[in-house]
């Protein structure tokens, strides 16, 4: 009687260790959990979904990918990703990190409802990108600092360039780029180009400002933060952008209609 090879043997008992395993288990790892930035600065009440679980921020809460940032009325949070962008998230607002490559400068966000403002780090690698999508489109950043707003009951997102450019699309892939100082609209289901860049009021931008401003901590870094942040910071980038003076040029401009709706009296921003 032949006797089998030990050889043999093993190799058998490898293949119906390797057919008992569960073939989720060779796909590619999971991207929830891997680490996108932490909260740098809160005003509460402001929480984390992660997955099934619920967890209250705090200063330095890890915020990981595909967890989704939800702030409470009155609550703000600031949020510092790994590459050294800025999310400042306004209150009543839902935000979504999908994705934060630093290295590879792959970052991908979603803003269910809410405002948010993002100071994102240049783009250098030549696959780079930094979109902040929406259920109405979606704006990919050309320069740094920008502000995004989503109603969901009008289904109206509103982008405000503070510097730099922002490339601004439908879900349709119809795009417009919008320069500092200037505003755009595009409507949820709306196949046609977003608004026609406008200039925004100096109010306006303000007030967009104060929604998303989550202060700075006390120190000469937090001097520092407050000053790129702040309403004088906010002023002095946009006035220089557009080359007008404060009172004259970005008053103007802010009254225009935009496309398909018309602005709120009070905030310049489509309903």
């Amino acid at each position: 009687m032949k006797t089998k090879s030990p050889y043999a043997l093993g190799l058998a008992v490898l293949l119906s260790l390797l057919i008992a395993i569960p073939a989720d288990t060779w796909a590619s790892p999971q991207t929830s959990g891997q680490r996108a930035g932490e909260v740098s600065r809160l005003i509460p009440a402001v929480s984390i979904a992660r997955g099934p679980k619920s967890i209250t921020a705090s200063p330095k809460s890890v915020v990981n990918w595909q967890d989704l940032v939800n702030t409470q009325v009155n609550a703000r949070a600031r949020i510092a990703l790994d590459d050294g962008s800025v999310l400042n998230v306004g209150s009543e607002s839902s935000m979504k990190i999908v994705k934060h490559d630093a290295g590879a400068q792959q970052t991908e966000l979603e803003l269910t409802y809410g405002k948010l403002r993002t100071q994102a780090q240049k783009i250098a690698k030549p696959d780079g990108k930094f979109e902040v999508r929406t259920p109405a489109g979606v704006a990919g950043v050309v320069g740094t600092d920008f502000f995004v707003g989503y109603d969901v009951s009008a289904g109206a997102m509103n982008v405000i360039v503070f510097e730099g450019l922002v490339k601004v699309c439908n879900l349709a892939g119809v795009c417009v780029l919008v320069k500092a100082g200037q505003m755009t609209n595009v409507r949820n289901g709306d196949n046609s180009a977003p608004a026609p860049p406008t200039q925004a009021a100096l109010d306006l931008l303000v007030a967009t400002t104060n929604d998303t401003n989550v202060g700075a901590p006390s120190g000469a870094a937090g001097a520092a933060g407050a000053g790129h942040l702040g309403v004088l910071g906010t002023v002095g980038i946009v006035a220089g952008a557009v080359g007008v003076g404060l009172g004259v040029g970005l008053s103007r401009g802010g009254n225009s209609t935009q496309r398909g709706c018309k602005p709120n009296p009070e905030t310049g921003l489509c309903p």
